[in-house]
């Protein structure tokens, strides 16, 4: 196995699918269930790219890296509170309960 990081097409692919798995954790157990359907959502988009690619890229490694990304965009990680949006919140000098509550209070 080659001890390189890929260039150009494969880089920006693999980058992509670091870019959905990669999403923040919950700050509280209450955020499990958002963050673990947004994650499986990504999840699941960049196995369909992945098999794309390993399956031949009919259209090519590039349009299949940017319908990822695509998808992506229109699937950002929201409906919970990350561990970062908290300890900003208790550094700004909201209690806990505002720290990790959606805002609008859902």
């Amino acid at each position: 196995m080659q001890d390189r990081i890929p260039d150009g097409a494969v880089r920006e692919l693999l980058a992509a699918v670091l870019d959905a798995l990669d999403i923040p954790a919950p700050a509280t157990v209450g955020g499990t269930e958002a963050h673990d359907r947004a994650l499986n959502d990504r999840a699941m988009h960049a196995k369909i790219a992945l098999r794309d690619v390993l399956d031949g890229a009919p259209l090519g490694v590039e349009w299949t890296t940017q319908y990822l990304c695509e998808r992506l965009a229109e699937r950002p990680p929201a409906g919970y509170v990350t561990g970062a949006q908290a300890r900003a919140a208790l550094a700004a000098g909201k209690p806990w309960s505002e720290a990790v509550a959606l805002p609008g209070g859902a």
